[in-house]
């Protein structure tokens, strides 16, 4: 019998696979839980930054465990509100060559080597979505999130946009050239909404989940 031959897939494959069964194994058990995406780059000074830590605590208070990448950033600040707060704070750390540090307020630290099996989990345990402004990684959770629950793969989520000035021009796109070409359809353009003042956000995650989730088990679960 042949012997396949060993290539990089055959490396990467074996990895994602134990990724994602221990990040499974790890949140089993967390409950509600909400994401919270950002870039790395936001300074501690930023009110984007005070405002992700108001969010993640009143989340946190709220009963919610909070999900963020483990880093600087937005994500410290999505951590530390629900870390301060007494919450879950679940920090799903990459690997990556350039990236300063993990930050410290995780009660729960996973570690990826692959975006694929990172974002996987975020998609596995969350039942709502919000956005802080951010760069390419933030863009690339939140249109995931969109087209999961586009296409049905995921159940019906709240996605929340942060910073209407930030997002503005995105916006404007989608409507002016993605739906106006036909891309999209004009309910697509429902799966966001756009809030800047916290408790409204929180008010929105805690009101669809007293409305569709409050019996849910949440276990894992992958995308259909």
């Amino acid at each position: 019998m042949a012997i396949a031959a060993e290539t990089p897939a055959n490396k990467q494959i074996p990895l994602i696979m134990s990724e994602i069964r221990t990040a499974a194994d790890k949140l089993a058990n967390i409950g509600p839980a909400v994401s919270v995406f950002g870039s790395a780059r936001v300074s501690r000074n930023s009110p984007h930054y005070e405002t992700t830590v108001a969010i993640s605590a009143a989340l946190a208070e709220a009963g919610f465990a909070v999900i963020a990448g483990g880093g600087p950033g937005i994500m410290e600040a999505a951590n530390k509100g629900a870390f301060e707060a007494g919450g879950t704070s679940i920090g799903l750390n990459i690997s990556l060559p350039h990236e300063a540090h993990n930050n410290e307020y995780q009660t729960i630290s996973l570690s990826f080597e692959y975006f694929f099996s990172r974002k996987a989990t975020f998609f596995m345990h969350s039942f709502a979505y919000v956005a802080m402004p951010g760069g390419f990684g933030t863009l690339d959770e939140l249109f995931e999130a969109l087209t999961l629950i586009q296409t049905g793969k995921v159940p019906p989520a709240p996605i929340v946009l942060v910073g209407s000035e930030y997002w503005y021009g995105l916006v404007e796109w989608l409507g002016g050239q993605v739906l106006a070409n036909g891309m999209i359809g004009a309910h697509d353009l429902d799966l966001f909404i756009i809030e800047d003042d916290p408790i409204k956000v929180v008010r929105k995650v805690v009101e669809f989940h007293a409305k569709v989730n409050s019996d849910a088990q949440y276990a894992p679960s992958l995308p259909a």
